[in-house]
């Protein structure tokens, strides 16, 4: 009996599983489906993860090797994207720099989404002073333009690819914070949490068990839309001189290697450009695709397809 009973039990699961696995790929179908730059947004997307992940290890060349012989090469069947003034395989860089500015924006919206999201919990439930407090600070720092403010924390804390990283996290919490502390706000009133506190639930079990999975689909697309954001500050901050450092393959320190030779090697700031221009627009299609097919209005038209 005990055999069989764990067998139905296996079975039901299964099917769950099988149900699950139906309905998201429905969703997905209809995602794509509903508009054309959906579909452009998640191909991008795809192949900028898939090139991030695999390209350095396909590499034509070492993206740091110096080859005295082939200076300033133009693209040709060698270099694909040319070289630069030490002989530097562009394309080999450039996929390097890939992986490089994924691997920061990761970085950046790990820190900020983890920070931001405890925060806005804590502000929205706890209410009352701790509110208050929480709150303002977060408008001190929305205060300043967000650009200013992180170049001017890198520039306090030295020029580094690390420190970007830690100036762009500190531009970037506040919005989390916000963004969390309005859907607590709305949720903390609703049955299901009221219910909890009737049954003695603490803070923390009703934060863990309720309220982070319910903010988490509109974290998710905000995420979306701030990978773009995070890699185009990066290379911006690059670009400056206060983030990644030569012989660093970052997108944005190449360009500002290569604006010198803008008349002359029209390539070596061309591709990157181009690299870093398809990856933001990819990351913008997606997010406000996802951000769109979320909206429970856009859901409902849409027949209910992802209930």
């Amino acid at each position: 009996m005990i055999d069989r009973a764990d067998a139905v039990e296996r079975g039901r699961q299964a099917k769950t599983s099988a149900g699950g696995l139906r309905r998201a790929a429905g969703a997905v179908r209809a995602f794509l489906a509903e508009s054309r730059l959906n579909l452009l947004g998640v191909v991008l997307v795809t192949l900028i993860l898939l090139l991030a992940v695999f390209g350095p290890l396909v590499t034509p060349q070492n993206p740091d090797q110096i080859n005295l012989l082939a200076i300033l090469q133009g693209p040709s069947v060698h270099h694909w994207f040319g070289t630069d003034d030490v002989g530097r395989d562009i394309f080999s860089r450039v996929l390097a720099g890939g992986r490089i500015s994924i691997e920061v924006a990761i970085v950046i919206l790990s820190l900020s989404v983890t920070f931001g999201t405890i925060l806005g919990i804590l502000s929205g439930l706890a209410g009352g002073l701790v509110d208050e407090l929480i709150m303002r600070v977060t408008d001190l720092f929305l205060a300043f333009p967000g650009f200013i403010l992180a170049a001017a924390i890198s520039a306090t804390l030295g020029p580094s690819l690390q420190h970007t990283v830690l100036a762009l996290a500190v531009v970037f919490w506040p919005w989390y914070t916000r963004l969390v502390r309005g859907q607590v706000l709305s949720l903390r009133e609703r049955e299901f949490v009221l219910a909890s506190r009737v049954v003695g639930a603490g803070t923390l079990w009703i934060a863990t068990r309720h309220l982070v999975r319910n903010v988490l689909p509109i974290v998710t697309v905000q995420v979306s839309l701030d990978v773009g954001y995070a890699i185009l500050a990066t290379s911006s901050l690059s670009f400056l001189g206060l983030g990644a450092q030569p012989p660093s393959a970052e997108w944005g320190a190449i360009i500002t290697d290569g604006r010198s030779y803008i008349q002359t090697a029209w390539w070596w700031t061309a591709f990157p450009g181009l690299a870093l221009a398809l990856t933001v627009l990819g990351f913008n299609l997606l997010g406000d695709g996802l951000r769109d097919w979320i909206d429970p209005r856009v859901r409902g038209s849409l027949g209910g397809v992802q209930e």
